[in-house]
C-alpha cells in the first residue's frame, strides 16, 4: 500500500483514510489561489456590501462563474442574488451555497485591506460595512469550487446548482430566492451543500455535525410607548426608558426561570433606542432582541413569553390598554439540521479525500444561526450538508491560550481569518463532497 491506512471514528461513522492524502487537484486549487483567487478575496474584502445591497458583489460572481465554461447564470434572483448552472449530463443535481452579505461594523481587524467602505441599507441608515462573518471566503471558495468540477468533468455526472444568496445576515435571502422560484426556474436539488469559515475553529479542520449544526433565530422589535413630560416631572408622564430597562432585566427570567435548564436557549438585547434630550421624557422606547433556539418547541415558547413578560411589565407601571407594548417577530430563520446519512457519507468522503485528521468531530459552541435551513426545509425533502471550516491559524489559538490577543469571534470589528488555507480547504472539501455525490457509482 502507498499510503499507511488508520481507522477513524468519527460522527459514529467508521471512516479508512490515508493518514496525509490530498486530492490530486490540491495543486491546481493552489495554484488558482495564487494567479487569481487571492485578488478575488481581497477585492470582496475591501469591497462588502450590505444585505440586499450586494449589486457590485453579485455583478463580479456573475462575471466569475460566466467565465467558468458551461456555465449558465442568471442575475438578480431573489432580489440581488445569482444562479449558475453547470450541467454535465445525466445524473443527480447537487446545490451549492454561499452568501455575500457583511455586516454594518466598522472593520478594526489591523489588515492591510481593511475595510473603509460605507453603504445605506435597506433601513435608510448609512453604516460602515465588514466583512465581519468571512462571506468574502465563501464567494470566493464557490467560485473556485465551480472552476475545479468544471476541470474534472470526467469524474462526475450530472447537474451543479451554484446559489450566490443575498442578505444571509438578515435572515431573508434564501427564503427571497426560493420565492422567486429557485426551484421551479432552475433544476431542483437532490442534495444542498454548504460552508461556514469559523474563527472558533483551526485552519485545516473541517467539522460537520449529524444533526444540528446551528440554532434557529429570531429578531424580535419591542416598541415600549410612553407619556411624554418634562424630566424633571416624572410624575406627570410615563417613562418609557425605565418600563424597557425592566423589560430588558425581566427578558432574562425567561431564561433562568421558565426555559427547562437543559434546553438551550438565549435571549439577547442587541439595540435600546428612547428619547432626544437630557430632560425629555420620551414618547417611546424601541429594543431590538435576537433569540435563539435549538428547537422549533423551545423557540415558540421564548416568543410567546417576551410579549407576556412586555405586556405584563408595560400594565404593571400603569401603561394604558392602548398603550401597551407591541412585539414583531421581523426576521426568522429555523434551526439548521444536517440530515445524518449525508453528513455521514460526505463527513467521510472528505476525510478520504483530504485525510482522517482534517474531520473532527463537531461541537456547538454557541448559538449562530444560518437561513440555509430554508433550503433544506422539509417540505422540499432535499437532504442538507452543513459544515465548518477552520478559519484561524493554530498559531493565533496558541497565542490567545498563552496570554496574547483573543481571537475574535464572528460580528466582531476585530474578526479576521486566514484566507489561503480558509479558501483552499473549502474549495477542496466541496469539490470532494460533489464528486462523491456526483461521481461513478460505488459497487
Amino acid at each position: 500500500m502507498k499510503n499507511t491506512m488508520i481507522l477513524a471514528l468519527l460522527g459514529g461513522a467508521l471512516l479508512t483514510a490515508p493518514v496525509t492524502a490530498r486530492p490530486d487537484y490540491s495543486a491546481s486549487v493552489k495554484a488558482d489561489y495564487d494567479k487569481s483567487l487571492a485578488a478575488l478575496w481581497d477585492h470582496f474584502h475591501r469591497n462588502p456590501e450590505l444585505s440586499f445591497r450586494e449589486y457590485k458583489t453579485g455583478a463580479r460572481m456573475a462575471q466569475e462563474l460566466r467565465a467558468v465554461p458551461g456555465m449558465v447564470v442568471t442575475e438578480k434572483v431573489g432580489e440581488t442574488g445569482v444562479v449558475g448552472v453547470l450541467k454535465n449530463g445525466e445524473g443527480p443535481v447537487v446545490l451549492v451555497r454561499a452568501d455575500m452579505d457583511g455586516l454594518p461594523v466598522q472593520e478594526r481587524s489591523g489588515l492591510a485591506n481593511a475595510s473603509t467602505v460605507r453603504q445605506v441599507g435597506v433601513d435608510g441608515l448609512e453604516m460602515p460595512v465588514m466583512h465581519a462573518c468571512g462571506h468574502d471566503v465563501h464567494i470566493t471558495s464557490l467560485v473556485g469550487t465551480a472552476r475545479q468540477l468544471a476541470s474534472l468533468r470526467n469524474r462526475w455526472k450530472g447537474t451543479v446548482v451554484f446559489i450566490v444568496q443575498p442578505a444571509e445576515e438578515r435572515v431573508g435571502g434564501a427564503a427571497a430566492m426560493i420565492k422567486d422560484g429557485l426551484y421551479t426556474r432552475f433544476p431542483k436539488p437532490d442534495y444542498a451543500l454548504a460552508f461556514h469559515v469559523a474563527a472558533e475553529l483551526e485552519t485545516g479542520k473541517i467539522a460537520a455535525s449529524e444533526g444540528i449544526q446551528y440554532s434557529s433565530a429570531d429578531s424580535v422589535d419591542i416598541r415600549v410607548p410612553g407619556i411624554a413630560t418634562h424630566g424633571a416631572a416624572p410624575h406627570l408622564g410615563r417613562d418609557p426608558v425605565y418600563i424597557a430597562s425592566q423589560i430588558v432585566v425581566g427578558l432574562q427570567s425567561i431564561i433562568s426561570r421558565e426555559k427547562g435548564p437543559l434546553d438551550a436557549g438565549v435571549i439577547t438585547v442587541g439595540a435600546f433606542h428612547s428619547g432626544t434630550k437630557h430632560n425629555i421624557i420620551s414618547e417611546f422606547a424601541d429594543l431590538q432582541v435576537t433569540v435563539r433556539a435549538n428547537s422549533r418547541d423551545v423557540r415558540d415558547k421564548l416568543i410567546a413569553s417576551i410579549e407576556r413578560v412586555a405586556v405584563g411589565i408595560g400594565r404593571a407601571h400603569g401603561l394604558p390598554e392602548d398603550k401597551l407594548p407591541i412585539v414583531k417577530v421581523t426576521e426568522s430563520t429555523p434551526v439548521t439540521v444536517n440530515d445524518a446519512a449525508l453528513a455521514r457519507r460526505l463527513n467521510g468522503a472528505i476525510a478520504n479525500a483530504l485525510g482522517a485528521e482534517v474531520v473532527v468531530p463537531f461541537r456547538q459552541t454557541n448559538m449562530g444561526a444560518e437561513d440555509f435551513a430554508f433550503f433544506v426545509d422539509p417540505q422540499f425533502n432535499i437532504p442538507g450538508y452543513y459544515f465548518a471550516v477552520g478559519g484561524t491559524a493554530p498559531e493565533w489559538i496558541e497565542a490567545a491560550k498563552n496570554g496574547g490577543k483573543p481571537v475574535a469571534g464572528h460580528h466582531s470589528p476585530l474578526f479576521k481569518i486566514d484566507p489561503e488555507p480558509s479558501v483552499r480547504l473549502g474549495i477542496e472539501a466541496m469539490t470532494a463532497a460533489v464528486l462523491d455525490l456526483l461521481g461513478p457509482t460505488k459497487s
